[in-house]
């Protein structure tokens, strides 16, 4: 681990001012989220990317119930289900395949 010899106070809320260095270096901008983690005596942050429920792939995803689904997990799941899948070629990701029942 690098010291940056930043030091910054916690106000009575919790809160402290990320010094704008490291936020320009690790791309951090307004709204962005960051995930608390803790290890042994020490405090981690890291930018949140969103991820799939199933496998934490992070590309091509779509909301689903509050949670995110990759187009890769929707095709297995469909698969798992019972159901064919055809493959086009579409623009985008998602527009690439469409699933029928075999039944």
């Amino acid at each position: 681990m690098i010291s940056t010899g930043i030091i910054r106070k916690v106000d009575k809320l919790g809160r402290f001012v990320l010094p704008s260095e490291l936020r320009e270096k690790f791309h951090i901008v307004e709204n962005d989220a960051l995930e608390i983690f803790t290890s042994g005596d020490m405090i981690v942050l890291k930018k949140y990317e969103a991820r799939d429920i199933f496998t934490g792939q992070s590309e091509n995803l779509i909301d689903y119930k509050d949670k995110k689904v990759s187009i890769e997990s929707i095709r297995e799941l469909a698969k798992l289900a019972g159901f064919k899948i055809i493959e086009e070629n579409g623009p985008k990701e998602e527009d690439r395949f469409k699933i029928e029942t075999i039944f």
